[in-house]
């Protein structure tokens, strides 16, 4: 399994698909939009493809804050749901974990739905833990 770090537009859009899955109320033409927009902040998208297909995808960041120092956040993370516990996640995973100690960083985190119980079981199983909770404010137009 090979992870490959989306370069081009068609890399971004093979992408889709599967975060589809996970940002159920973007269109693809905005997830584009976003993911270009997001690059020039230092956003990744990585992924992993089974036979010319994308099977897993993560967007993540490097960030610096004073509560943590320097850490990886994973912005999205999901395995297509015809796919999963086949190691995708597992490799992918592992492969976030590498690229943060190559870049120093202290911590990986990443917010998870209050209702994905499958997707924390995994996150339980790579030694994550609860270390807070996230609290959001949506502000009407």
């Amino acid at each position: 399994m090979k992870i490959y770090i989306a370069k081009s537009m068609q890399d971004i859009k093979d992408c889709y698909p599967v975060m589809a899955q996970l940002r159920t109320g973007l269109k693809k033409e905005e997830f584009i939009e976003r993911v270009n927009r997001q690059q020039k902040d230092g956003y990744i998208l990585a992924f992993i493809r089974n036979k010319g297909i994308v099977v897993t995808v993560a967007g993540f960041r490097i960030i610096e804050n004073l509560a943590h120092g320097k850490f990886l956040y994973i912005d999205d993370f999901i395995t297509d749901s015809q796919s999963r516990s086949k190691g995708y996640g597992d490799k992918l995973f592992d492969f976030l974990v590498e690229y943060a100690k190559k870049e120093m960083c202290k911590e990986i985190h990443l917010d998870s739905g209050v209702q994905r119980f499958d997707a924390h079981r995994f996150y339980f199983r790579k030694r994550m833990v609860i270390i807070s909770h996230h609290f959001g404010l949506r502000i009407a137009k």
